[in-house]
């Protein structure tokens, strides 16, 4: 089992940065896929972006790919999200999230999540 902890959201002006972050306790994250997911009020939880357990392997939603990039610190056993050209329709609550499938984008396979952490991007 593996607990994870976001950090890192705030409120940010359209077309700026944020590196939102997710610390592991627990097994180590070189056992797991991982993931980056978001719920903006009244819609879904939605897919972000994924890395494969050896950290070769990447997914993003095409609403994403150019502007974030997901990566991982085994040492500090952290993964990172660097959001850049951050856009209003990018404001959510943003979660991490740990699956033993692999590189997946599919929500149904992610077995332990963190709390979230918001991010508000003004226009």
């Amino acid at each position: 089992q593996v607990q994870l902890v976001e950090s890192g959201g705030g409120l940010v002006q359209a077309g700026g940065s944020l590196r939102l972050s997710c610390t592991a306790s627990g097994r180590t994250f070189n056992m797991y896929g991982l993931g980056w997911f978001r719920q903006a009020p009244g819609k879904e939880r939605e897919f972000v972006a994924a890395l494969s357990r050896s950290g070769d392997s990447t997914e993003y939603a095409d609403s994403v790919k150019g502007r974030f990039t997901i990566s991982m610190d085994n040492a500090k056993n952290t993964l990172y999200l660097q959001m850049n050209s951050l856009k209003p329709e990018d404001t959510a609550v943003f979660y991490c999230a740990a699956t033993l499938v692999g590189t997946s984008t599919d929500i149904e396979d992610y077995r332990y999540w963190g709390q979230g952490t918001q991010v508000t991007v003004s226009s």
